[in-house]
């Protein structure tokens, strides 16, 4: 199994990162929280944390690099991905898939239209087409269609370009930020200043 080797050839940089990150900040290494797996099946979702341990778990993602909940140990982890690598464990016990949507809160599926929910129907992964398409440059909606996209068309050969433009694009450093949430968020702000450019906007979603 790819994960369990990758997991023992890994094995001294998570112990160190592990340990690091407890010498840095006080908290556990690792974070722990409850996520959809395929078809809404809730897992424990594993991650080293990035965080302080006073940031609400719940709370947005980081929009840049300066975010005061981050410790200085996490901002290096995030810009690596390196955050997610406990994330093999999760694929070694079957929760989760190299490749696929990635897992979400359980409660944001009551969120989901009837086409979004369709994402439930693989398992998440530790990488997907949202992921290379644009990660944290991309809203909600635009993320949710093309974790469905990735279900319709999956195959060895998307996985295999989807993880080596993944590999590519860690060290690119692209996209690691939460830019905006949703496509109302960002049709809202862009009203406020220009209505004209919040229709545009829409209509290009919509196409």
């Amino acid at each position: 199994m790819v994960s369990g080797l990758l997991l023992v050839i890994l094995a001294p940089l998570l112990a160190g990162l592990a340990v690091a990150i407890r010498l840095t900040s006080p908290g556990p290494a690792l974070f722990r929280q409850e996520r959809a797996g395929k078809a809404g099946r809730p897992f424990t979702f594993y991650k080293f944390r990035t965080m302080r341990l006073q940031a609400d778990p719940f709370g947005p993602s980081p929009k840049s690099g300066d975010d005061p909940r981050l410790t200085r140990l996490g901002r290096f982890l995030r810009e690596y991905s390196l955050d997610e690598l406990p994330q093999l464990v999760n694929i070694f016990k079957g929760d989760m898939s190299l490749v696929g949507p990635r897992p979400l809160y359980v409660a944001q599926m009551v969120e989901w239209d009837e086409r979004q929910k369709k994402r439930l129907l693989i398992k998440p992964g530790l990488t997907g087409l949202a992921q290379i398409s644009g990660r944290g440059t991309l809203t909600r909606e635009e993320k949710l269609e093309l974790d469905v996209r990735y279900g319709e068309r999956a195959s060895l050969g998307l996985d295999a370009r989807i993880l080596l433009v993944t590999f590519v694009r860690v060290f690119a450093h692209r996209g690691i930020y939460e830019k905006r949430y949703s496509q109302a968020e960002w049709t809202r702000g862009q009203a406020t200043s220009d209505p004209s450019a919040a229709a545009r906007s829409g209509k290009r979603l919509e196409e």
